[in-house]
C-alpha cells in the first residue's frame, strides 16, 4: 500500500524499457526488468544532486535540464534493461554514453526541426506564400512526421512491446494517483493514458513551436534553420511548464481537459495494452522506488 506521504504529483515519472519499466522519484530512480528466466530484475539508484538543485525550481529552466538529464538517465537504463533481457553483460557509460546521447539528440533535430523547416522555407521560397502561411506549413509537417513516426515505428513488433511496458508504467502510476491497491487486476483496470507523458510533452513541443516561431517574421532559409535549432531549449522549457501545468489543474478544470484532449490521443500511438506479467513489472518498479524515497523522507 502506498505510504500516507506522498509527493507532488509531477516528482513521479517514468519510462517503458526493453521488457521493463523505469520509474522516477524526487531524490530516487528504479527499474524492474524481466530476465530471460522469468525473474524480475530490480536496479536501483540515487538521482543525481542536480535533481535536487535551485536550478531545478526555477521555471522554465528546470525543462531543459530535465529533458537532457533524462535523455542520459534513459539510454543508460535502457542499455542496462537490454543487456538484462538479453542476458548480456555490455553497458554504454562514460564518453560512449555521451556520444549515443548526442547523436541520438542530433538525429531528432533534425529529423522534427531541420527538416520541416528547411522543406517550409523551400515551399515559401518557390509559392510565394506569407511568413504566417509558411509557419503553418512547417508546423503541420513536424506534427505529420511525429505521427507517421509513432505510427510507424508502432508496427514494429519489438517497439509493440516496449508500447505494452509504457502502458503499463501509466497504468502503475494512475493507479497509485488513484489510491487503489497496487497488484496487476487492479492495476489493468486503470486508463493508458496520462497528462505528463513524454508523448503529450512531445505534441506540446510541435504546438508551441508554431506559435513561437511564427513570431519571428520573414527570414532567409539558413537563419530559419538555425533560429529554430536554438530556440529548442526555449521551445522546450514552455512546453515542460505547461505539461506541468496541465496535470496539476485539469482535474477542476473543464477547459484544461479539453485542451490536453490531443495529448491524451496521440498517446494511443505510443501505449498498448499490457498484460499482468508486464503489470507486474511495473509495479515492482515503482514500489522499488517509492520505497526508496519513503526511506529519504
Amino acid at each position: 500500500m502506498p505510504s500516507e506521504k506522498v509527493l507532488k504529483l509531477p516528482a513521479y515519472g517514468g519510462q517503458a524499457l526493453i521488457e521493463g519499466v523505469m520509474m522516477r522519484g524526487k531524490n530516487n530512480v528504479a527499474m524492474a526488468v524481466r530476465a530471460p528466466g522469468g525473474e524480475i530484475v530490480v536496479h536501483e539508484e540515487k538521482l543525481p544532486n542536480l535533481y535536487r538543485s535551485r536550478w531545478m525550481k526555477t521555471p522554465f529552466l528546470r525543462g531543459i535540464i530535465s529533458l537532457w538529464d533524462s535523455m542520459g538517465l534513459g539510454m543508460r537504463l535502457l542499455t542496462k534493461s537490454a543487456n538484462i533481457a538479453s542476458g548480456e553483460d555490455e553497458q554504454i557509460e562514460g564518453a560512449a554514453l555521451t556520444f549515443t546521447v548526442i547523436i541520438s539528440l542530433l538525429l531528432a533535430v533534425g529529423i522534427f526541426f531541420v527538416l520541416p523547416a528547411f522543406i517550409a522555407g523551400l515551399i515559401e521560397k518557390y509559392f510565394t506564400i506569407s511568413q504566417w502561411e509558411s509557419n503553418l506549413v512547417e508546423g503541420l509537417l513536424r506534427l505529420v512526421i511525429l505521427v507517421l513516426y509513432m505510427a510507424l515505428i508502432g508496427r514494429m513488433e519489438d517497439i509493440k512491446r516496449v508500447f505494452a511496458y509504457h502502458g503499463a508504467e501509466h497504468k502503475t502510476i494512475n493507479a497509485f494517483e488513484a489510491g487503489v491497491e497496487l497488484n496487476p487486476e487492479n492495476v489493468s483496470q486503470q486508463t493508458l493514458v496520462h497528462p505528463r507523458c513524454g508523448t503529450s510533452f512531445m505534441l506540446t513541443l510541435v504546438l508551441i513551436s508554431i506559435l513561437i516561431f511564427s513570431l519571428l517574421g520573414p527570414l532567409p532559409l539558413h537563419w530559419r534553420i538555425i533560429s529554430r535549432i536554438l530556440l529548442i531549449p526555449f521551445v522546450s522549457g514552455i512546453a515542460y511548464e505547461y505539461i506541468r501545468f496541465a496535470a496539476n489543474t485539469m482535474d477542476r478544470s473543464a477547459l484544461m481537459r479539453w485542451l490536453i484532449k490531443p495529448n491524451l490521443w496521440l498517446q494511443k500511438l505510443s501505449t498498448r495494452e499490457p498484460d499482468l506479467e508486464m503489470l507486474e513489472v511495473s509495479i515492482t518498479a515503482f514500489n522499488t522506488m517509492l520505497a526508496a524515497e519513503n526511506r529519504e523522507e
